[in-house]
């Protein structure tokens, strides 16, 4: 399976996406799958997150700053995120903003795809109401 979307199906460096680079990512903890669905529609800096995260939960996940950061140190060394440029000069110039790298996006919508799977699973053994 190779990962496309609008602008291209290939990394930075030109290389192809496939089930062989997002597969080595998979599965990933909640909190990590929370951390790269925060992502997925903006560059954030980390307060952003913590609060997409808490308000996209409902309350349930609540992540601290220190494990926060240490999992965008993990998840920028494995190539999944990524520090994006600040989004306008207002901005304070010490905070961080970050956005998913394609392989981040690749991994997002298989650990996505996973769960909708077992969701599927679930439900046909009833276990679900819809």
């Amino acid at each position: 399976m190779i990962i496309t979307d609008s602008d291209s199906d290939s990394d930075a460096g030109g290389r192809q996406l496939d089930d062989l680079d997002v597969g080595r990512h998979l599965p990933v903890s909640e909190q990590v799958f929370l951390i790269l669905l925060a992502l997925t529609g903006e560059a954030m800096h980390g307060y952003g997150m913590l609060l997409a995260i808490e308000e996209r939960t409902g309350g349930r996940v609540r992540l601290g700053t220190g494990t926060l950061y240490s999992a965008i140190k993990r998840l920028r060394a494995d190539g999944l995120v990524e520090e994006a440029p600040t989004p306008t000069a207002s901005e304070d110039p010490r905070r961080k903003y970050y956005r998913l790298s394609r392989l981040g996006l690749g991994v997002v919508r298989a650990e996505a795809d996973r769960h909708a799977r077992l969701a599927d699973l679930a439900r046909a053994e009833g276990l679900l109401r819809t």
